[in-house]
């Protein structure tokens, strides 16, 4: 899809792509609520819905082009399945956290699912967001945060470090799990864990996860697959 766009951000699809696919075909109910923070990350998610029939291949083949459904971050319309439209980094847990607030003065059931960068966690509207969250006690919130230690021009690290990010939660009432975003076992054993608070999963992936020449490259947030490249990553991928 990304390939036969001739568009960048691949990447981070892949990193997040194994816990996304756990989630909606596992977890999610019709009551509960997922939120791509990262939204450029949609192609994992288109990826994801098709995978359960809600787009069809007619609607991949346009990803990405003009007058598309399924544009390069999430739509505010067009979709059910998404919510709202981000990619303005910084503004998907603070829609989750009163997603999450607002069930509960409903008195709904349902859970909300928030997929998070590391990056992100740069923002200070991130944290405004988390002190939200944790002083409403939103034990119905669930922060997943794709950590691949890359952003868009360098290693976090080397941005703005908060090297380990996960230390930094130790100041708020929350449950927090570090486990291999690749590992689908390790992904179901964090979700299933009954914390009666909010939950932070922090996911160590590898950004282009799958693709040689992109993995654990920055490179693969900003640049197109090459024929080359393409044709060698379907090769391993089917091996």
């Amino acid at each position: 899809m990304h390939y036969e766009a001739k568009v960048g951000h691949l990447g981070g699809n892949l990193s997040a792509l194994d816990a996304m696919l756990i989630i909606f075909h596992e977890y999610l109910e019709p009551r509960d609520t997922f939120i791509l923070s990262k939204g450029h990350s949609v192609g994992a998610l288109y990826t994801t819905l098709w995978s359960l029939g809600r787009l069809a291949d007619e609607d991949l083949k346009q990803f990405h082009q003009d007058a598309t459904l399924l544009p390069g971050h999430p739509p505010a319309l067009g979709i059910g399945d998404i919510r709202f439209a981000t990619g303005s980094l910084g503004h998907g847990l603070s829609l989750s956290a009163g997603t999450a607030l607002g069930l509960r003065l409903r008195g709904e059931r349902g859970e909300v699912y928030c997929l998070t960068s590391d990056g992100e966690w740069q923002e200070g509207s991130t944290w405004e967001a988390l002190i939200f969250a944790t002083h409403h006690r939103l034990d119905n919130l669930t922060i997943l945060i794709d950590h691949n230690g890359l952003q868009g021009f360098g290693s976090t690290k080397d941005v703005a470090s908060m090297s380990p990010l996960w230390t930094r939660f130790e100041g708020f009432d929350v449950h927090t799990q570090v486990v291999d975003g690749h590992n689908a076992d390790a992904i179901r054993s964090a979700l299933n864990f009954g914390a009666a608070k909010l939950r932070i999963i922090v996911l160590q992936t590898t950004k282009g996860k799958g693709v040689a020449d992109f993995a654990n490259r920055m490179e693969s947030h900003y640049l197109p697959l090459t024929e080359q490249q393409y044709h060698a990553a379907i090769i391993d991928l089917q091996g």
